[in-house]
């Protein structure tokens, strides 16, 4: 028979199996890149340059945590978190993180290369602007992630092609661009190009789980 003790042990050491699997940063990364999204174990390779075998083993950790789920299509095996929940927790890290080691800013402001005078849009700015037809947002991330979520009235327009479409953009409007959020650098690389190619090009500093955050308040 279990006494107080017992159901409190018991207890946090499932509370424990959670922890542990999040105590490698590559598997938080992991998290992270598919909470935009589902992922070919391939992509995953590619988007965190790790082996096929070192990411498939840290997918095999997440999902005995039931983390992620997966499931085959044709030759690939396909993953996503195991619940939306899981997307708001990572959110809720990032910001318990920020706030009690200083390193995480320092390193978020170096990661953001602040110094090229990438200037930043936050959500706020972002409606006022185009509501009043001064700007277009452009999502940069992988079409299959537009596809699964994105912030109301972005125009999807994935780096790797962000070059070839430029004549398609207005040149009487600001050109604002996105990504999966403050740690990530593809807005960066957008707006250097589109600044190169004469725009007047803006960082949106949010991402769609910020978008979401705040519409759900």
């Amino acid at each position: 028979m279990f006494d107080d003790r017992n159901l409190k042990d018991l207890l946090y050491q499932e509370f424990a199996r959670i922890g542990k699997s999040l105590s490698s940063p590559k598997r938080l990364e992991i998290l992270d890149i598919l909470s935009h999204g589902p992922k070919s174990v391939e992509a995953l390779s590619k988007a965190t340059n790790m082996s096929v075998a070192n990411v498939s083993q840290h997918l095999q950790t997440l999902a005995n945590s039931r983390l992620v789920k997966f499931q085959k299509k044709g030759n690939y095996v396909i993953y996503e978190l195991a619940d939306a929940a899981i997307s708001d927790f990572l959110t809720s890290l990032h910001r318990l993180s920020e706030k009690q080691f200083v390193q995480v800013q320092q390193i978020k402001q170096e990661f953001l290369n602040v110094n090229l005078g990438t200037d930043g849009v936050s959500l706020s700015e972002l409606k006022d602007r185009m509501d009043k037809g001064e700007a277009i947002l452009l999502d940069v991330r992988p079409l299959e992630e537009y596809e699964e979520a994105h912030i109301p009235g972005a125009v999807s327009m994935p780096i790797e092609e962000l070059s070839e479409k430029l004549s398609t953009l207005p040149t009487n409007c600001d050109v604002i661009a996105y990504c999966r959020g403050c740690y990530c650098l593809m807005s960066v690389e957008a707006v250097e190009l589109l600044r190169s190619k004469g725009f007047n090009a803006f960082r949106l500093e949010e991402g769609v789980h910020d978008w979401k955050l705040q519409n759900d308040k």
